[in-house]
């Protein structure tokens, strides 16, 4: 098996053989935070990188695969996905990092931080997934496990609802209405299959409304947020200079979420999302409920006939490879 070399990122795509670093801004803290990603992980995520740092395996929170954690546990809120260790140290904001690696197929890495909260880059997942095919990806020989999803799961509070429904892949479907009409009613379908994640949702940006900004940086909220990585829509003003992306980016940054949030199940999903006006708190409830009921999922084995089907599967790295999603990968 091949041993790969470490490999880091932030806002540009690595140049440097052994590595790159960069800086970045992160949302609630206004100073710098550095981020790491190293290979040979199996997701995990830790605060620091001496050798007494703090592991944070995302899938032993949310699948129960660590016993007993007492207040560990990841929490989804309104804004954010939160990790939280048996110590009480929590990581923050990880849900567009875990999106841009469930949407390469990348299901073994070791992820360094410099302090509680992941980067937030230009609010998208776009430049985490220029940062892992630029660094290159290596198949590795672990055969690969996909949750298979046998029978509906749904959660709702008031009008919002987050459902699973048995399906041979990841499909997902998300409906969202605001009151603004910049934003409006917008709904979106996808086939998550063959690079549909990198196609169609990475560089779908985080937005809020102005309001919202200057009642969170009142509170000591976002002190880190600009104009330039959130969508800061107000009224019918698109506020954040070079508008929008695409004409419905806030319903792809939603999928984009929520392909993150889902990622925290531990392994590949099989089945069909559907969410109408759900947020991070309601799709983690989602895998709570789905994991509190042994006879709604299974584990298989990921076969050659399942693995086109994949998140990631097709998608070109730099180098010029397609790689296999039906094995375990880890950055190059």
């Amino acid at each position: 098996m091949k041993v790969p070399r470490p490999a880091t990122w932030g806002d540009a795509v690595p140049t440097v053989p052994q590595g790159y670093s960069v800086t970045a801004i992160a949302t609630d803290l206004k100073i710098p935070r550095q981020m790491l990603v190293l290979p040979n992980g199996d997701i995990l995520v830790a605060e620091g990188s001496g050798g007494g740092a703090p592991k944070l395996r995302p899938k032993d929170f949310i699948a129960g695969f660590i016993k007993n954690l007492g207040k560990s546990g990841v929490k989804g809120g309104n804004r954010l996905t939160l990790l939280r260790g048996p110590d009480g140290t929590t990581i923050s904001t990880i849900e567009h990092i875990m999106a841009a690696l469930a949407g390469t197929g990348v299901h073994n890495v070791r992820i360094e931080l410099d302090g509680p909260e992941v980067p937030i880059l230009d609010g998208s997942s776009a430049a985490f997934v220029s940062g892992i095919l630029g660094a290159g990806l290596a198949q590795q020989d672990a055969p690969l496990r996909a949750i298979r999803v046998l029978k509906p799961v749904e959660v709702r509070q008031g009008e919002a609802f987050a459902r699973l429904v048995p399906a041979d892949h990841l499909e997902m479907e998300f409906a969202i209405d605001f009151a603004d009409p910049a934003i409006g009613a917008q709904t979106k379908r996808l086939d998550l299959a063959n690079g549909a994640f990198v196609r169609e949702l990475m560089d779908s940006r985080t937005f809020c409304r102005r309001a919202d900004v200057e009642a969170m940086q009142s509170n000591g909220l976002a002190l880190g947020g600009t104009y330039f990585n959130a969508v800061v829509f107000d009224g019918d003003r698109v506020l954040s200079p070079g508008g929008l992306r695409h004409d419905d980016e806030p319903v792809r940054h939603k999928m984009l979420d929520a392909v993150g949030d889902l990622a925290l199940a531990g392994a590949p999903l099989l089945a069909r999302y559907s969410g109408n006006r759900a947020g991070h708190a309601m799709t983690n409830r989602l895998l709570r409920a789905l994991f509190a009921a042994p006879d709604a999922w299974e584990w298989v084995t990921v076969t050659p006939s399942m693995q086109d089907q994949l998140p990631g599967a097709g998608v070109v790295a730099e180098m010029g490879a397609v790689y296999d999603p039906a094995h375990h990968l880890a950055v190059a």
